[in-house]
């Protein structure tokens, strides 16, 4: 929290900067204002309309986008034109992240607001520094004159500055003078965040220790099925497991069963009953799939070596892609990449990946489809290979997602690999060599 122009916006960059961690999100109050009616506009064009009183915000929604963010969901923010003074048809979507830093002039006017915050910032810049830097501003960015800049200053953003904004100094728990330039204040900000990270890492092992053994001896979940255990799939398992098996052999049968599983999980797709006539002038009582549109998105990058079976069998099919690697130094899985076809929430959606261990990834996966409105019932996760841990996290987070496969595995090793396992199905398929940085959704789920 800070005045206008007191430099906030830096202080929350030079943070972002100084944490050097994965996955932290800006968040800013000015892409909160309300709309505008057709008088307000007017007002503003004339340098009339007061956007520093609390009244200018829309809190509400602000409210609910930051409780969605800290739940880790993802979220639609609006983009607010300065110069139109309204919001623009285009919202951007912004995901959870390990660190929220969110800042506005009235970040700490709302008692709502404040019970989200877990550290406040209040930036404390001198108010003739701040109405020159306002004037470069709104005169070079915004397009508007000087006299309209200090019309509204005068009228507006110093007394509101003054009556909304400077009392809640009292509730900061840290004030940093001077703004952006204020490098120890920064190190201390910087150096409580990386110790709440830390308290949080450490509860990893514990978790993941529980996880592995919450479901050990239980049934599997009705949710799956298994393709049947054929003596042609038996011998196409006994060729991908074999260590010594080459490149060309692997990639081979490796297709081979990615299209049988693919044709198994179009049965569990609803069918209606259809009557046909055959070229002999006879009729055929037949099924066909309901209308529903189907869309496949693979978690890369070894889900995507399941795509050209399933384009192979439904034709006109829809794709996408979510890209989730594992944190190395924190063992979370984190989103880097997505891409998902427009008006998905209708869709039966078939989720693949080569193999799930723990089903950290794919429940990421599952989570980001259903922030996207895809009903839980009509999300299909396919892999090749699952080991029992996968099969009953996923199942217990997402009971109504179906999960198939053509094994599941009983044991995954301290490094979270499956036993007996495929090995690093990415690295295996595309002839990479080393431990791969992809593991997550390479078939190691580290």
């Amino acid at each position: 929290c800070g005045g206008s122009a007191s430099g906030k916006t830096t202080v929350a960059t030079r943070i972002i900067e100084a944490l050097d961690v994965p996955w932290v999100v800006l968040l800013s109050m000015d892409s909160f204002y309300k709309v505008l009616d057709e008088g307000q506009q007017a007002l503003a064009a004339r340098s009339d309309y007061n956007f520093d009183h609390p009244d200018a915000f829309d809190f509400e929604l602000l409210i609910s986008v930051l409780r969605k963010l800290k739940k880790g969901k993802s979220v639609k923010v609006p983009v607010y034109d300065f110069t139109t003074h309204s919001r623009r048809r285009e919202w951007k979507t912004v995901y959870g992240a390990n660190v929220i830093v969110f800042e506005g002039i009235l970040a700490f006017a709302n008692k709502e607001l404040l019970k989200l915050l877990d550290m406040k910032v209040f930036v404390d810049t001198d108010s003739d520094i701040r109405l020159v830097r306002r004037l470069q501003r709104d005169i070079m960015e915004r397009g508007r004159d000087i006299v309209g800049v200090i019309k509204q200053y005068n009228q507006f953003v110093k007394p509101a500055f003054e009556q909304y904004i400077e009392p809640t100094v009292q509730v900061a728990d840290i004030v940093v003078p001077r703004g952006g330039e204020n490098f120890v204040a920064l190190d201390l900000i910087v150096q409580h965040v990386h110790s709440q990270l830390e308290k949080l890492r450490s509860l990893l092992p514990r978790c993941r220790a529980a996880l592995a053994s919450a479901h050990q001896g239980q049934p599997l979940p009705k949710t799956l099925s298994v393709l049947e255990n054929t003596p042609q799939v038996r011998g196409m398992h006994t060729i991908i497991r074999n260590k010594d098996t080459t490149r060309d052999e692997f990639i081979f049968y490796s297709k081979r069963l990615m299209r049988l599983l693919i044709e198994h999980a179009l049965s569990f797709l609803p069918l209606k009953s259809v009557t046909v006539e055959t070229p002999q002038g006879t009729t055929y009582e037949g099924k066909r799939f309901h209308r529903q549109r189907i869309t496949g998105v693979s978690i890369l990058r070894a889900g995507e070596t399941m795509e050209q079976a399933l384009t192979a069998v439904c034709k006109d099919i829809r794709l996408g892609k979510i890209l989730i690697q594992t944190n190395h130094d924190t063992g979370e899985p984190e989103l880097h990449y997505l891409r998902l076809p427009k008006e998905i929430s209708e869709d039966y959606v078939i989720l693949m990946d080569s193999t799930v261990s723990t089903g950290a990834a794919a429940m990421m996966a599952v989570r980001v489809l259903l922030d996207h409105d895809v009903q839980e019932d009509r999300i299909f996760l396919l892999s090749l290979l699952m080991a029992e841990m996968g099969v009953h996290s996923v199942a217990y987070a997402f009971p109504r997602v179906r999960i198939i496969t053509t094994a599941v595995d009983k044991r995954i090793n301290e490094e979270f690999h499956i036993i007996p396992g495929i090995g690093n199905f990415g690295d295996r398929y595309f002839g990479t060599d080393g431990p791969s940085a992809w593991c997550e959704s390479d078939g190691m789920d580290c």
